[in-house]
């Protein structure tokens, strides 16, 4: 796009240089797909532009095309479609994600890291989440969203930032439970010293977390019998799997930056891998099998109350799937946000970002793979800055955030692929559509039954007058808490990090509440949160979900966008523990007003399933 429409709605030229930078990134890959076509997308029963044709279905079976109609019961899938003797793959797709029954729901925003409890390794864990969601389902909460639990490069310092992973695909062995099932072995004396050291931190310590937790998961790795639900874990897990545990004993053995490593690396299916594998088999058993032990433990968690996933926006440009999908991403390109009211410089995420053309190609598998693996705790997925499903800023290297171009991306079969993994799923679809949003987006995805965010602070319409297909809260991970706006402290926050702070902004979202909450004069921040979330909880969204962060006290943000090392971001535990969140009056009143508003569904039923 050569212009743009930016947040204060004039029209801005892309630089030359940018341009041309862009341009140059996309060079020409050709159209070619698997199979050499591109991939066909098509619905139940649509014409297809062959008269006669075979449909080999990825479950084996085989349909046959007369007249240019597909078969109507075709069932929805990737297939393959062969006319002529050309073969092409067949996206057969829903076009709608699947859309939750009964009446409007609650549940609870979990920061999981930031849950610790008294038996937590300095960082909250799949056990915790278990007792929260036991917790949660008898206040009558339907599900808990949780920040990414996505894998991390496997290397010290560890990344801080959930939305900074080696792999979307994977999880973060930190979430492990030690001390229970599968793993569940005993602590040694001088390991529970160290336990009771980090898990009264001030902030949270990954590299302390890190250090002591694999060091007793080797050990029971070394321990362990053969278990057959290991076996079939990694079967199932196949290539993606192989692959990513092979990346972690590469990574422990070169160091971060997999375009650093030796040349015969970089090639994921070269003989100098497979080598690796070969002569690392054990080390490779084991990245595997903790990720099978996070599984069970995730699983089980997800039995108390289902689990919605935020699926961020890309992955880090060092880690396990940019490596996997190197040919797939546009060189020399990051991915960011314009300039905006919150963030006057832009943004610069440092992600690397998908080739449209190279992803069409590619039948969108790493998509798929992506909105698969996020969907398979029966609570739904957000999806992060969904806006990318429709474009991209672009960066290029040299540029600075706000020089950056917008990049369109193939939207109508993106929304395909994420409407056929949410049918198969079961699993509800929230797209985070905050920020500057292209005219005719959101219509776009209400069609394909997306659910909106609808966040306070951002709203000028009170909460009852808020569309039903949207999922309501007072606020994100990157924006003030209740209590921060309240008393004031988060702009004095802002202010201590060195971020510039935004007074007509904040002075917007403080109205708000206000608005919402009504308060009597003198109300302290405990009955202003129960009173604004009673608004929410009046509202006619699908869903609503209240922060674990208000029902806490927290006053510090999660995380303050445009700061590194003057804010510590993502490290800081709520401040309370969940064994005192189940004794609180405040985190009660909360749930009992949504409850009230939203009475629970019927026992096995839930926000997310139908």
């Amino acid at each position: 796009m050569v212009d743009y429409l930016g947040a204060d709605r004039r029209r801005r030229r892309v630089p030359d240089q940018t341009l041309e930078a862009v341009l140059g990134a996309m060079e020409a890959t050709g159209d070619a797909g698997p199979g050499g076509a591109l991939p066909l997308f098509a619905r139940p029963g649509d014409r297809l532009p062959v008269q006669r044709a075979t449909v080999y279905t990825e479950s084996g079976g085989e349909a046959h095309v007369a007249g240019g109609v597909l078969p109507a019961d075709l069932p929805i899938g990737y297939h393959r479609l062969v006319a002529d003797g050309a073969g092409r793959l067949l996206v057969v797709s829903p076009g709608t994600c699947h859309q939750p029954e009964g009446p409007p729901a609650w549940g609870w925003d979990a920061p999981l890291y930031a849950c610790r409890s008294a038996r937590s390794w300095g960082i909250g864990d799949a056990g915790d989440l278990r007792r929260l969601g036991r917790w949660a389902r008898r206040q009558g909460a339907s599900v808990i969203l949780l920040n990414p639990l996505s894998a991390p490069l496997p290397l010290l310092p560890q990344e801080t930032s959930p939305y900074f992973a080696s792999s979307r695909l994977f999880g973060n062995p930190l979430y492990i439970a030690v001390d229970e099932e599968p793993v569940g072995g005993g602590v040694a004396a001088e390991t529970a010293a160290t336990l009771r050291r980090i898990n009264s931190s001030k902030l949270i310590d990954r590299d302390a977390v890190f250090t002591t937790k694999m060091r007793a998961l080797e050990a029971a790795w070394q321990a362990a019998e053969g278990d057959r639900r290991f076996d079939a874990f990694r079967t199932a897990g196949g290539q993606d799997l192989e692959r990513f545990a092979i990346f972690n004993v590469l990574t422990e053995r070169f160091g971060s930056g997999w375009r650093s490593w030796p040349a015969r690396f970089h090639d994921p299916d070269s003989a100098a891998v497979a080598r690796v594998a070969t002569e690392e088999a054990d080390h490779v058993g084991f990245h595997a099998w903790l990720e099978w032990v996070l599984e069970v433990q995730l699983q089980a968690a997800a039995r108390e109350t289902p689990l919605m996933h935020d699926v961020a926006v890309g992955f880090d440009p060092r880690g396990a799937d940019a490596w996997a999908n190197q040919d797939l991403l546009a060189p020399g390109i990051r991915i960011g946000a314009p300039p905006d009211t919150f963030n006057r410089d832009g943004q610069d995420w440092g992600l690397p970002a998908f080739d449209p053309a190279r992803l069409r190609a590619a039948g969108y598998a790493p998509l798929a793979s992506t909105f698969r693996a996020a969907m398979r705790h029966g609570g739904g997925v957000r999806i992060d800055h969904v806006l990318g499903l429709f474009r991209l800023w672009w960066i290029p290297d040299g540029c600075a955030p706000e020089e950056g171009a917008y990049v369109r991306y193939p939207a109508a079969e993106m929304l395909d692929v994420l409407a056929l993994e949410s049918q198969r799923a079961r699993a509800m679809v929230v797209g985070e559509d905050l920020g500057t949003v292209e005219a005719g987006v959101r219509h776009e995805l209400r069609r394909r039954g997306v659910l909106s965010s609808r966040v306070l602070w951002f709203e000028s319409r009170p909460p009852d007058r808020w569309p039903r297909q949207a999922v309501a809260s007072m606020t994100t991970h990157d924006l003030p808490t209740t209590a921060g706006l309240w008393s004031g402290s988060d702009v004095e926050d802002e202010a201590a990090a060195g971020h510039r702070p935004n007074p007509g902004g904040t002075a917007r979202m403080r109205r708000r509440l206000l608005a919402a909450a009504v308060p009597s004069p003198g109300a302290g921040v405990d009955d202003v949160v129960v009173a604004a979330y009673q608004a929410l909880g009046a509202s006619p969204c699908r869903l609503v979900l209240a922060s674990l962060a208000d029902a806490s006290g927290q006053a510090r943000r999660l995380n303050m966008p445009g700061t590194v090392e003057s804010w510590p971001n993502w490290r800081i535990p709520l401040p309370r523990r969940l064994e005192q969140l189940a004794r609180d009056r405040l985190p009660a009143r909360i749930a009992k007003a949504l409850s009230q508003a939203r009475p629970a569904p019927t026992r096995g039923r839930s926000a997310g399933q139908g």
